[in-house]
């Protein structure tokens, strides 16, 4: 049986660009408004809803998920894929109410919610004398 699974001669070069486009495939989100909502779902594989943190300032939500390395004891370990650390995505929401943001986190999807901000017009029509 063959663990190695890479290319021997151009294994490391793609290793590389692979592993790029991993850590850039963590939180994939969609977003859509549905009932006069805002609604962000967030795919966070592999982390735990106390591994998850949300935090709302200056008009951004930060989603921000941690998850702390575990290594086998006495274990040869040929390769390692699983991602370990930090990642973090924000997204400018605007100005709502703290507690009017909701969110839920089941089977490694995040899931906020908050009001749509009413748009308000700055526009001012100046009367000419």
């Amino acid at each position: 049986m063959n663990l190695i699974t890479r290319d021997p001669i151009f294994g490391s070069l793609f290793d590389d660009f692979y592993e790029f486009k991993k850590s850039n495939s963590i939180m994939k989100s969609d977003i859509y408004e549905k009932d006069g909502k805002y609604v962000i779902e967030t795919d966070i594989p592999g982390f735990k809803k106390d591994d998850v943190s949300i935090d709302y300032e200056d008009g951004y939500i930060t989603i921000t998920a941690k998850k702390e390395e575990v290594v086998e004891e006495n274990a040869n370990y040929i390769r390692r894929e699983r991602h370990y650390g930090e990642t973090t995505r924000s997204y400018y929401v605007g100005n709502i109410k703290e507690e009017e943001i909701n969110a839920k986190f089941e089977n490694g999807t995040l899931k906020i919610s908050f009001p749509k901000e009413e748009e308000k017009s700055n526009v001012k029509q100046i009367p000419i004398e």
